[in-house]
């Protein structure tokens, strides 16, 4: 059980050097945490886990980790409102733990800011994969190259380099998920991709729920788009998913 914060290394398993990647599990169920600090550590990342939400948010603020295995329900502060707080200082990974049926909350919690999800009961074996990938999409969102400038259409302009966004000349603020997910529709005008595509282009995963991709163009359009609710840049291709249109204009 792990009634505290620091997990114990695993017998047989030397614990992760000082250097490994760090983990925070925040995560009120003994039994949970403990199997995913486990398996995390077995992966060589260096875990610690927390019982309380105000004190997992604490401990992120005080000292961030690379990623945050954040379950929902928890004493004194929620998963979503501590979510909320740590995504408004701190562009730390967070995975949601979620009971199965949740999606108001999944949802939410997309819109806040969480990379990723995974709904009890879970495999740890999944969990852990899904940690791999999203910390190895936070370690690279993209690459710069002098190949790929600067990409423009309809006022927009995405450049890869200096990694930002402008819309008329004025900056827009997006997440890491958001700016990848535009440059790559940007690098392919007109073609209309799966939500499954997407999922696996920006996020990694071959399979999942593609509500992930839903969130994040409803909140790409709430920036960049004159009006998200009849969007002219990233549009809905019906049975299909989603293309960008360079003219931003109809058809």
């Amino acid at each position: 059980m792990l009634p505290l914060t620091r997990v114990a290394p695993v017998p047989g398993v030397l614990d992760a050097p000082a250097v490994a990647t760090r983990v925070l599990i925040v995560e009120d169920d003994p039994t949970v945490a403990e199997v995913v600090a486990r398996y995390l550590l077995r992966e060589g990342y260096q875990v610690e886990a927390v019982a309380d939400g105000a004190v997992g948010l604490e401990r992120a603020l005080a000292d961030p980790p690379d990623l945050v295995v954040l379950d929902l329900m928890l004493p004194t502060l929620g998963g979503l409102e501590l979510c909320r707080r740590l995504r408004a200082v701190a562009p730390v990974p967070v995975i949601m733990l979620t009971a199965r049926g949740e999606e108001a909350d999944r949802i939410i919690g997309l819109e806040l800011g969480a990379d990723d999800y995974v709904a009890k009961p879970f495999s740890p074996r999944e969990l852990t994969a899904r940690v791999k990938a999203v910390l190895r999409r936070a370690a690279a969102p993209l690459v710069a190259s002098e190949e790929r400038g600067l990409l423009a259409a309809a006022g927009l302009e995405l450049d890869e380099v200096a990694h930002e966004v402008r819309l008329h000349g004025a900056l827009v603020a997006l997440t890491a998920k958001e700016f990848d997910l535009l440059a790559h529709l940007m690098r392919h005008p007109r073609r209309a991709f799966r939500r499954e595509e997407l999922l696996e282009a920006i996020w990694g995963f071959r399979c999942g729920d593609t509500s992930t991709v839903t969130v994040h163009v409803r909140r790409l359009r709430e920036k960049i788009e004159v009006d998200p609710s009849a969007p002219r840049l990233v549009r809905t291709v019906r049975g299909v998913g989603y293309r960008f249109e360079p003219s931003g204009g109809d058809g």
